[in-house]
């Protein structure tokens, strides 16, 4: 026995648990986040190396091609670490996403001003792309629609062709990014469409989780302590104290 009063004895064993907690929680500087940064600040690099010239300057597009190359690979692991190494933070969560538009954004533009891919790839990629970060705020209170394997497909053909159309390519190659692109511009509409109805499934789930906890609410609220039903009839007057 110690003498120490059981409440003084409790708080003194949990007291250590809220800065444990504190010191579990990532730190701004970690690798992903520092991974993601370094991707925004390759995405003026990159049009800079890509339009010197005129644009056409082989070269020049080589060097573009690397700083995108190290962009997307970037992409790819920042997300894995902060997943497997609990480096999940919010500056993570908006900025992923704003880096992975930027440097995807910069290099469609880029391609179409330069006279090498079509407004209208752009375009529709670029559409879907705003369209399902806008959809991500949409339904954020109901959940996260995880990745599926389409959308990595997705990006991974995105990746590939557009990086092949920021290099000067001609002959066989130069068909072949031509249909590596018109399969990303495919999987791209159908897997936003797919993420639309995700998206639906899922407010409309959780429009009815509420309104279902709502009504378990009022019910709860209406029955009286200890169970008893409101609608008892009180007994008559002259039947009172029989049985005491």
């Amino acid at each position: 026995m110690t003498g120490a009063p059981a409440s003084a004895a409790g708080d003194h064993r949990s007291a250590p648990a809220v800065p444990a907690a504190a010191v579990r929680r990532p730190s701004l500087w970690n690798i992903a986040n520092v991974l993601t940064m370094v991707r925004l600040l390759l995405v003026p690099g990159f049009v800079m190396l890509l339009v010197h010239d005129d644009g056409h300057d082989p070269a020049w597009r080589s060097f573009a091609w690397a700083a995108f190359a190290v962009a997307m690979i970037t992409d790819l692991f920042d997300g894995e670490l902060a997943r497997r190494y609990g480096l999940v933070t919010d500056f993570g969560k908006i900025a992923d996403p704003i880096a992975d538009k930027a440097i995807m954004g910069a290099a469609l533009i880029g391609l179409s001003a330069l006279g090498d891919l079509p407004w209208w790839v752009t375009a529709v990629i670029l559409f879907r792309e705003l369209g399902i970060t806008l959809m991500r705020f949409w339904v954020i209170r109901w959940g996260v629609i995880p990745a599926s394997r389409g959308g990595k497909l997705k990006t991974l053909t995105q990746g590939v062709a557009v990086g092949m159309y920021i290099l000067v390519l001609t002959g066989p190659l130069a068909t072949l990014r031509a249909v590596l692109m018109g399969a990303a511009v495919v999987l791209t509409v159908v897997t936003g469409l797919d993420y639309v109805r995700q998206a639906v499934v899922m407010r409309r789930a959780g429009l009815a989780a509420r309104r279902t906890a709502a009504a378990r609410r009022a019910r709860e609220a209406d029955e009286p302590e200890g169970g008893v039903a409101q609608d008892v009839p009180p007994a008559h007057p002259e039947e009172q104290g029989q049985g005491a």
